[in-house]
């Protein structure tokens, strides 16, 4: 009556059958691999920070960078501005120079679209002449400065939605022009047709 009941070996093995090693190292490979992927995220985040710093500062105008110039694929130009920040008073005219490089060896055309950042000032932002105004035709291998007059309307400061408002980005991109505009010549005298219309 003392004695305590026993299990035999062939019991014990069928007990445990499906709660072997394998099961629990299986979890521990998983374990695992997510902790080393995140690690490899984590260690992959920490080197794209800096240049993807650097693209929000440009496109937004974050940390004062004010004039951002590009080149859409399809157009090999070159195209960046004189000076990527300057100091402007509110109503004071200003111009700034772009430089354009055709870096094709035959003759392409390009239009520029520009945006102002924030799109509080957009409306504020006073375009006086600037080269996004007409499409531009280059030689191959010409080089030009490209001009844009511009003004900030002083009713920008009764604007209480731009107060603390310290940059301005000014950022073009040329798109390729497919089929340029033909300039049309000048007409002489005998140029003119004869009879009535």
């Amino acid at each position: 009556m003392d004695r305590e009941p026993t299990i035999s070996r062939d019991q014990n093995r069928t007990a445990n059958k499906g709660r072997g090693p394998s099961k629990g190292l299986g979890r521990d490979v998983l374990v695992a691999s997510i902790c080393g992927g995140v690690v490899a995220l984590m260690v992959g985040a920490s080197y794209a920070a800096v240049p993807f710093y650097n693209w929000f500062c440009r496109a937004t105008g974050f940390n004062g960078t004010t004039q951002v110039a590009t080149s859409a694929p399809g157009l090999p130009w070159k195209f960046e501005p004189e000076q990527s920040e300057i100091e402007v008073n509110i109503g004071q005219v200003v111009t700034v120079f772009y430089t354009v490089t055709n870096q094709a060896a035959r003759t392409t055309a390009g239009q520029a679209a520009y945006n102002v950042a924030p799109l509080t000032v957009g409306s504020y932002f006073q375009k006086i002449n600037c080269f996004c105004f007409t499409e531009q035709t280059m030689a191959p291998g010409e080089k030009r400065e490209m001009p844009v007059v511009f003004y900030v309307d002083p009713s920008i400061a009764d604007d209480h939605e731009n107060d603390g408002l310290n940059t301005i980005t000014l950022s073009y991109t040329f798109y390729p022009v497919r089929d340029p505009v033909v300039k049309p010549l000048a007409s002489g005298e005998d140029d003119k047709r004869k009879g009535n219309l």
